[in-house]
């Protein structure tokens, strides 16, 4: 039986991937019949390095991605690493996956741009690597959530609430892909209403609960007036929310992106938090398996870059939506 996620952090679950025997290939629950018979190759051994196996996130993306492997070959050996955003400790995991020769590693990236020096010798090796979440300089295909469109849906629904008037606060966070998109699609639907004020929007609240609520009490002593908060997680949004009520400061409108378990918790109580563009790590995890086991076969994807859409979860439609923990 396969080791649970959180074990295969142990250098033992590592060990194990190395010395894994070769296995038999069965075909992916959602590929055509005639695909399945012009796979050759098959997928014994996947290596994931991920942000933080502290952010729910991650650990919904990582149980993606071993359903998604164990589908594809139900013995297949899955090592799921957390980096915890520390670009020395990815190229160590990438290091460690390419002497246990891995057929697939899917990447979520410290550092875009920094981290390609590390895929190229991946793939120099025979391994395909797929970026997932964030973008990766190097990597054959990213798969990820349409973060600009999640940027718009949450700034437009603070838009609407504050009818086009008002001061927003945009709480940053680190600089990646998905972060820089979402605050991008932020700012383009904001910009439409010149009657709404942004504040500040250079502050990174680091992704994290405490962050958003380090930087959130910052920001209301700075600032006496603040109509709204857009963040750019969901942990960063309870931490926000936290702040606020700490402060004694109500009428705020925070929304963010994610859909996580807490927000979903956020929604139902009462909270500043009002809306989240959802994310679904689950998909963004099996779509980049997929396509990371059709590389392998020498079926390259029309485009490499995949999006996938989000959803506006709110007060009023959040009783049906469907979470990360939802049995898949």
């Amino acid at each position: 039986m396969i080791q649970p996620i959180l074990k295969a952090l142990a250098a033992s679950a590592l060990a194990a991937l190395c010395a894994a025997p070769a296995l038999a290939q069965a075909p992916a629950q959602t590929a055509p019949a005639s695909d399945v018979q012009s796979v050759q190759r098959p997928l014994k051994k996947v290596g994931v390095t991920l942000g933080s196996l502290g952010n729910p996130y991650f650990v919904a993306l990582a149980r993606g991605a071993e359903a998604a492997a164990l589908q594809a070959n139900p013995k297949a050996k899955v090592t799921v690493l957390s980096a915890d955003y520390d670009l020395n400790k990815q190229f160590m995991h990438i290091d460690s996956f390419i002497v246990a020769g891995v057929d697939l590693i899917l990447i979520n990236a410290a550092d875009a741009r920094a981290i390609e020096p590390a895929v190229r010798k991946a793939r120099k090796a025979g391994i395909v690597v797929v970026a997932v979440d964030v973008a990766a300089a190097g990597a054959d295909a990213t798969v990820q959530t349409d973060n600009t469109q999640a940027g718009e849906l949450a700034c437009g629904f603070i838009a609407d609430r504050l009818k086009g008037r008002g001061n927003v606060i945009i709480q940053n966070g680190p600089p990646v892909s998905a972060v820089l998109d979402r605050v991008k699609g932020c700012k383009t639907v904001l910009a439409r209403h010149p009657d709404i004020r942004i504040l500040s929007d250079d502050q990174d609240a680091k992704g994290s609960r405490e962050g958003g609520l380090n930087v959130m009490q910052l920001y209301l002593t700075r600032f006496p007036k603040v109509d709204a908060v857009f963040t750019i997680n969901d942990p960063q949004a309870v931490g926000a929310d936290l702040a606020a009520r700490q402060l004694n400061r109500r009428g705020i409108v925070i929304a963010s992106v994610d859909g996580a378990p807490d927000i979903e918790a956020a929604l139902k109580a009462d909270t500043l938090v009002q809306a989240s563009a959802s994310q679904d790590p689950w998909a963004i995890a099996r779509t980049a398996v997929q396509l990371g086991v059709g590389m392998m076969n020498g079926q390259r994807p029309p485009n490499p870059t995949v999006l996938l859409p989000s959803t506006l979860v709110t007060r009023a439609n959040v009783g049906q939506y469907k979470g990360w923990a939802a049995p898949r």
